[in-house]
């Protein structure tokens, strides 16, 4: 699941050679805006079945708690 997730960062900011660790603060990203986001939540609902809405999303930090996010609502 790790890597589908960083997949999905990948495919979000269109940039298929970001190196991605579960530590990092996602919306550090420079290439991390709007569009990503809403590609994301997309991505999330598309891959995964999941729907995190804004409240919830506006909560995570980093790729590991969005990947928890994830793995709870599977």
């Amino acid at each position: 699941m790790d890597d589908k997730i960083k997949d999905a960062f990948r495919e979000a900011m269109d940039n298929d050679d970001l190196e991605i660790n579960l530590s990092d603060t996602f919306r550090d990203y420079e290439d991390w805006d709007s569009l990503a986001y809403l590609s994301m939540i997309a991505a999330l609902d598309e891959e995964f079945g999941v729907e995190i809405e804004n409240e919830e999303f506006e909560k995570l930090e980093t790729v590991q708690d969005l990947l928890d996010a994830v793995k709870a609502k599977v």
